[in-house]
């Protein structure tokens, strides 16, 4: 390339070239053409530049013949901005064709190499815009407080320096919080137990902490809740976890408003009566096929609004037949009609639907379950009625003895479907709704998991149902922080299911005594266990100055239970701690509020089941709670596969059950 010696400096035209040689190999391409040449520049010849549109690339124009060259620098080559080209420029050579063997041939070129300093050079502006957009994203909550400071900042002399200056800072923690984010997507957080507080006593007479998965801030869920709320922290905490709460509720809102998705102005009023001010994901996903009548599955993890996703569309729906003049209400012939495993359940749905009719949405519900008064129940029947809410086995009774008709049926709704599927009679009430109902009923399928076995069933059966499932679905909720608590005790210790117990009971009354908090609901697989864990909490607080047990399982009558429920629910005590002492009852579709933390004292017998017992707390927008599952022996692997499968978003229908 280089040619003979030259002055140390040459001018040639507007530029100085401080290179020694008298030529330079440029890159000519011409507008319209895609060949490549190698092109001499004279060092006599005068040249004007003209700047081009993209970054460090100019065009040398001969200003004796009219010839015109495009000269493109490298990534890192700012030389539009330079009167002098960069030496990258300067000694760039074309690499000789692969198809031809002699060097001395300039008439080819390697496009390849060209296109190279190309992609270079846009992979750099791609990643300088992306860069620009996720600091833009991390830093817009704080443009009001950035907006103030630089007013601020302006009544002085060194306002404008002031300004810089926090702009700087402030792209500092916008970068430092990109790096977070991604560090926490892509590993979940394993807290020890020095992280959480636990001394080594715990480890030594009762068991050892295994691990726990932590989606939440550790440092917002120390110990066993620092004896406070979480629901209850002072103001100074919340706005001190504003940036990452709001992570979450991003998570859990749907980018579309009520409005977006086609509520009326009533429904809307209605939501805003009840503070509702933007839809979740799967109500936003489920309000179209509702509408339009469509059977659907729906499913998404526990708390993420399911009732308010179908309740929503259906509403709204029987009002404008209501107000059109298709379709009234009639007596003993409901218009909706929901199915729950439960009467909890069903008055929860209950209270749902009420609290629409009490925010201006006029529409008639009631529910009908065993333990209570039937006579009440069927004089309600005999009044107009738009929605029925129903256990399983009183709406059989009701349609066998001929009390309720379906003929005025346009939605059928099974809430929590696969628990109702897993009752050896479930399945003749549906056959029975089946038969009962106009061939054009509209069926929802309503789950916080979705077995294998039971969506078989249910495409089976309806294979026009259209599956809608959330971005939550087969995960827990991402403020809930599992805590895996290995109870088998000593290797060498006797092994058998009374030094279980003991080993569970010992290390729920250390968590109790540690530090307690104001609501925790412990889970058993049997009444007999339930009554032992009762007694346990009972002795270890024999005054009950500290500790209130509020017993939920079928022993008790409904009242008993109902009672207890709202107690555990409306209770506002600071100094006492409640405990709900259940079984699998109060983990299905129930909705608590302010739940702290969850005890699984007996590991679940169904890997799904254990999805709906920690789902019992951290439910919401910004939700937050822990999960301290005891496992003894085998029981430590397989919680550990379950807690594996939902920080992936896997089923759970290939974990074995644990039937002892």
């Amino acid at each position: 390339m280089l040619a003979a010696p030259r002055p140390p400096a040459l001018t040639v035209g507007c530029f100085k070239f401080q290179t020694p040689s008298a030529y330079v190999n440029l890159v000519q391409r011409n507008v319209g053409s895609s060949n490549c040449k190698r092109v001499v520049v004279a060092a006599k010849a005068t040249y004007s530049r003209v700047p081009l549109d993209t970054p460090g690339a100019y065009q040398l124009i001969d200003e004796d013949t009219g010839e015109k060259f495009i000269v493109w620098g490298s990534a890192e080559d700012d030389s539009s901005n330079s009167p002098i080209p960069s030496n990258e420029v300067l000694s760039w050579k074309p690499l000789p064709s692969p198809n031809n063997n002699n060097n001395d041939n300039d008439s080819t070129i390697n496009q390849r190499n060209f296109g190279r300093l190309k992609f270079r050079r846009m992979r750099d502006l791609v990643r300088k815009s992306y860069t620009k957009n996720k600091e833009r994203d991390v830093i817009e909550h704080d443009e009001h407080n950035v907006t103030n400071t630089s007013s601020q900042s302006s009544t002085s002399s060194y306002g404008e320096l002031d300004q810089l200056k926090e702009k700087q800072k402030l792209s500092a923690r916008a970068l430092a919080k990109i790096q977070q984010l991604e560090s926490r997507k892509n590993s979940p957080k394993i807290i020890r137990m020095e992280d959480e507080g636990y001394n080594g006593d715990f480890d030594a007479e009762f068991g050892r902490l295994v691990d726990s998965r932590s989606k939440a801030s550790a440092s917002s869920l120390h110990g066993w809740g620092g004896g406070q709320s979480i629901h209850q922290r002072s103001m100074g905490e919340e706005i001190s976890r504003g940036r990452q709460n709001l992570d979450d509720r991003n998570n859990f809102f749907s980018r579309k408003s009520f409005q977006d998705m086609g509520c009326s102005d009533y429904m809307i009023e209605a939501l805003r009566n009840q503070h509702f001010v933007r839809p979740s994901h799967i109500q936003s996903m489920t309000f179209e096929p509702i509408m339009a009548g469509k059977s659907c599955i729906v499913s998404d993890q526990s708390g993420s609004g399911k009732t308010l996703a179908y309740l929503l569309p259906l509403i709204q729906r029987l009002r404008q037949e209501e107000l059109q003049g298709l379709n009234k209400p009639s007596p003993q012939s409901p218009r909706v009609v929901i199915l729950a495993p439960t009467t909890e359940l069903a008055s929860q749905v209950l209270n749902t639907c009420r609290s629409f009719s009490k925010s201006g949405v006029p529409f008639r519900s009631m529910v009908v379950t065993g333990g209570f008064r039937q006579k009440t129940q069927l004089e309600n029947l005999r009044q107009e009625l738009d929605v029925l809410i129903a256990t399983p086995g009183r709406f059989m009774f009701l349609i066998k003895e001929g009390y309720l008709q379906l003929t005025n049926l346009k939605c059928a709704v099974l809430d929590e479907v696969d628990i109702l599927f897993n009752d050896e009679d479930f399945e003749t009430a549906f056959q029975c709704l089946i038969n009962s109902s106009p061939i054009t009923t509209q069926y929802l399928f309503v789950t916080a998991t979705l077995p294998m076995d039971i969506y078989n069933k249910l495409v089976e059966s309806f294979p026009d149902c259209e599956l809608v499932t959330g971005p939550g679905m087969h995960r827990t909720s991402p403020g809930l922080e599992e805590v895996l608590v290995n109870c088998s005790g000593d290797e060498t210790a006797e092994k058998s299911p009374d030094t279980a117990f003991l080993n569970k009971k010992n290390a729920l009354l250390q968590l109790v005594e540690r530090s307690p908090v104001p609501k925790t609901i412990v889970f058993c697989n049997k009444i007999d266990s339930c009554r032992k864990v009762e007694n346990a909490l009972k002795r270890f607080d024999r005054k009950g100055f500290a500790i209130k047990v509020l017993p939920f399982h079928a022993a008790l009558d409904q009242e008993s239970r109902l009672a207890n429920m709202k107690e555990f629910r409306s209770s506002k005590a600071e100094n006492v701690s409640l405990f709900l002492v259940c079984t699998d009852r109060a983990s299905r579709g129930i909705d608590f509020e302010g739940v702290d933390h969850v005890v699984l004292f007996d590991y679940p017998r169904d890997p799904s089941e254990y999805v709906r017992r920690v789902g019992r707390t951290a439910r919401g927008a910004g939700g937050k709670g822990k999960a301290f599952i005891f496992a003894v022996g085998k029981q430590v692997s397989l919680a550990r596969r379950i807690m594996e499968r939902n920080s992936k978003g896997h089923p759970l229908h290939d974990v074995p059950s644990m039937l002892t």
